[in-house]
Formats: C-alpha cells, sequence, structure tokens
C-alpha cells in the first residue's frame, strides 16, 4: 500500500484526471487487500507443504528408498504440477474477474444515487446496475467452475496416487503391516500440498489483482519532478503557441498569452473552451503538447518544482478538506504558519467570524471530505489557504461561485488590496469578479482573442 501511494504522488495530479476513477479506487482497496491476504495466507502453506512432506518421505524411507522417492513424485504432481496447471489455466479469468469488479465499483462511486431519484432515472440505473452485476457474476460463475474443476481433479490424482503407492508395494512384496502404515501416511498427509493445488485457482484473482497493482507502479508520470535545476522570481510569465490535447481531445490550440508582474487577468469563455486546463497548464500539472510556457524567460520545464510550488498558487472550484482541524486544514497552505497568520488569512477570506462563533473555534474538527461545512464554508477555506501561501503568482478558478454578492464582495477587496506584489489571474463568469482586473481575456474554444 505504501508503495502504490508512493506512486500516486509522482503521478499525480495528472492521474486524477483519469475519468474511471471507481478503478482507481478499487486498485487501491480490495486489489492491495487480495495482495495482503497473498502474503499472510498464502507463504505458511507453502511452508507447512514443504516441511510435511519432507518429514513424510523421510518416514516412507525407512520402508524403503523407492517408496520414499515415490512419495517426493506424488508430492511434487499434487503440490507443483497441478499447482502451475491450474494458475496458468485460471490467470485470465482472474485477470478478466478484478477487470469486471472494478468496473463495478466505478459504475457505482460515479453516478450519483440522490441525482437519480431526483430526475428519476432510477430503472436505468439499476438496468446498468443488474448489467455490471451480472457481467460479474458471470466472470465468478466461469472462476467457480474452474475451481470445482481443480477439487475434482485434485482427489482424482490423490486416489490414483495412493493406489499408485500400494501397488508398488504389491509388486515389491512388502508385508501388509508395512504396506498399510505406509499408505495411510500418504493418502493423509496430502493434506497441505492438496491445499497449494486449491491455491492454483484461488490464486487466479490475487494474480489479477497483482497485474493491476504492478501495471500503476510501472506506470511512467506525464510530468516529471524537476530537482537541481533553474529557479525564477516569477514576474513575468508568456504562453507562446500552446497547443494542448488530453488524450484524442484537443483543448488548446495556438494559445499566446502574455502576463505582465503585478497584472491582474480576467478570463472569460465558454464551458469547455480551456480556461481551467490553461491554469493547469501553468501550475505545469500536464506539459503543453506544443509550443512552450516561459517564466522570465526560462522554460517552465526547466524550473525546480519546489520553486513553481512555492511560487505559484492555485484555488480550484471545488476545495478538498481533510477529517481534521480547521487549523490543520489550513496549515497545508503553510506547515509553520504562526496562529496570527492563519487568522489574518481567514480575516481576507471572510471566514474569521465564523470559525470564531464555532464551540472548538479553529480546533473545530471537520468532517470527512468536509461534508460538515457548506460549499460557501469550503470554498472560503480553500482562499484563505491561498492567501496563507502567499504565492506570487495566484490562479483563481472561479474562487466565488458558490458565494453570495456579499462575501464575494469582501472576498474581491482582500484579493484586490494584494496586487501591489502578485500576479492574478481570475477564471470566471460573473462580470462583478472581473469588473475591477486590468484586462479580460476571451477565450474560444481552441483558441485565444
Amino acid at each position: 500500500r505504501d508503495h502504490v501511494f508512493g506512486a500516486l504522488i509522482i503521478l499525480c495530479p495528472a492521474k486524477l484526471e483519469v475519468k474511471d476513477k471507481g478503478s482507481l479506487i478499487s486498485l487501491i482497496t480490495s486489489d492491495i487487500e487480495l495482495l495482503e491476504v497473498f502474503y499472510a495466507h498464502t507463504i505458511s502453506p507453502i511452508c507447512i507443504a514443504f516441511v510435511t512432506s519432507l518429514i513424510c518421505v523421510g518416514i516412507q524411507v525407512q520402508f524403503g528408498w523407492i517408496y520414499g522417492l515415490y512419495s517426493l513424485f506424488a508430492y511434487v504432481v499434487v503440490g507443483v504440477v497441478l499447482t502451475v496447471f491450474i494458475s496458468k489455466q485460471t490467470r485470465q479469468i482472474g485477470v478478466e474477474y478484478r477487470k469486471e469488479a472494478a468496473n463495478l465499483n466505478s459504475y457505482v462511486l460515479e453516478r450519483g444515487l440522490k441525482e437519480s431519484m431526483q430526475y428519476m432515472d432510477t430503472d436505468r440505473r439499476l438496468s446498468g446496475l443488474n448489467k455490471q452485476t451480472s457481467s460479474l457474476a458471470n466472470c465468478e460463475k466461469e472462476l467457480k467452475y474452474f475451481q470445482a474443476k481443480t477439487i475434482s481433479l485434485t482427489n482424482f490424482c490423490v486416489v490414483l496416487l495412493s493406489l499408485g503407492l500400494c501397488l508398488i508395494h504389491i509388486y515389491m512384496n512388502s508385508s501388509i503391516d508395512s504396506m498399510i502404515v505406509s499408505g495411510v501416511l500418504q493418502i493423509s498427509s496430502f493434506g497441505p500440498v492438496i491445499a497449494l493445488a486449491n491455491l492454483g485457482s484461488t490464486l487466479s484473482q490475487t494474480i489479477g489483482a497483482g497485474q493491476r497493482v504492478i501495471s500503476l507502479l510501472d506506470e511512467s508520470p506525464m510530468v516529471e519532478e524537476v530537482e537541481n535545476k533553474e529557479e525564477t522570481d516569477f514576474k513575468m510569465v508568456d504562453v507562446s503557441s500552446v497547443d494542448f490535447a488530453y488524450e484524442e481531445e484537443q483543448i488548446l490550440k495556438d494559445m499566446n498569452l502574455n502576463i505582465r508582474e503585478n497584472e491582474v487577468i480576467g478570463i472569460q469563455g465558454k464551458s469547455g473552451s480551456g480556461k481551467s486546463t490553461l491554469l493547469k497548464l501553468l501550475m505545469r500539472f500536464w506539459n503543453v503538447s506544443k509550443g512552450s510556457i516561459l517564466v522570465d524567460g526560462l522554460n517552465i520545464r526547466s524550473l525546480n518544482t519546489s520553486n513553481l510550488r512555492k511560487n505559484e498558487g492555485y484555488v480550484t472550484q471545488e476545495t478538498i478538506l481533510f477529517h481534521d482541524t480547521i487549523e490543520n486544514n489550513l496549515r497545508v497552505a503553510k506547515q509553520n504558519a504562526t496562529m496570527e497568520e492563519i487568522e489574518v488569512a481567514c480575516k481576507k477570506a471572510n471566514i474569521h467570524e465564523y470559525i470564531q462563533s464555532l464551540p472548538n473555534g479553529y480546533k473545530t474538527m471537520v468532517e470527512e471530505l468536509g461534508s460538515s461545512l457548506s460549499g460557501g464554508e469550503r470554498q472560503r477555506i480553500g482562499l484563505a489557504r491561498m492567501f496563507l501561501h502567499d504565492a506570487k503568482l495566484v490562479l483563481l478558478d472561479e474562487p466565488t461561485s458558490n458565494l453570495d454578492s456579499l462575501n464575494e464582495g469582501a472576498i474581491l477587496k482582500s484579493i484586490y488590496e494584494e496586487r501591489k506584489d502578485k500576479t492574478i489571474v481570475f477564471v470566471s463568469h460573473r462580470e462583478s469578479t472581473l469588473s475591477h482586473c486590468d484586462r479580460v481575456i476571451h477565450m474560444e474554444s481552441e483558441r485565444v482573442s
């Protein structure tokens, strides 16, 4: 789990922009749990089977070396040959099963139940859920069928091999006593190696889970971290002939924009024109497909990532809050901030008085994903983070979309007061938000005008 989260840190934030988030959630939960079961409950049976088989072979040797050799052969057939054969036969089914399970998780997670009920879309949703469940059930049925075949094949081999030992005793004219003791020992000692044979089918899911995890660990990040290279003061930004496409979808084409120091720029445009994408490119969440973004004449790709993150502040439409105190949620922006700095930032975001009114003030716990706060309160905490971070280039993506006009006016006043030592880029549909900008850029689909 630690390795997977380490990989996600390197792959993010671009990795979290993928459409199939349900599959990713399935990977970091159920797939890893399957691997945990493998390490906890599979390795020990292998050790038990190995030790038990050696002891039994040693006992069989007392009756004669041929009996010990035959017992070893029998254990290898059941515990190794059958296990490998079954594992190969069921591997693809296990991979498909994990894939179908991830698809079902994705379907459930990415379609809101409340919205389906509100718009009376429950029949279609139920139909889709039944389809996904049926697909998973069919895959599981096939998996169970192979497991049943595995048990039958294993039991048949055990009986056949035990019978073979008895026939060897008869051929060698062994005594009745030795034949009975050796035969009973042989049959009763197959338990641990039978467990190994059964693992061949149960491991198919684990192999499927492992392949999904390994594919994530082997995935190359879309944007590499930059260290020990150039740094700058973030005074001017030039977007020059930039193209950007996400997979096959062209988002920006031949875009040019010059952002001067201490300038406040507003960006307007229709949904899908690439406004938010532009801010993410300035943050270097992705690399441009063509063209370049220059900061003080230096290509953004050659700047140290730490320098980039330090000097850029980004406020999105959705503020992510953790299950922690309000104070600690604010400290995400500046770990060593004093309480006075936190309060000043909250006053600028017009959220200080509200926090003070809570029973525990800044020590108040925030529920998971910020569910205990309204959309406007979460957004103001996000803006407080921005003020606390104190970056030189501030990128604001619909920063007041969840606020009423009174709160919006107070926050915009604070933002514009910061312009003396900051460069600010606004993305907004509201004329009131952009009315005090030095200039407003109108973005059309695939280009800027």
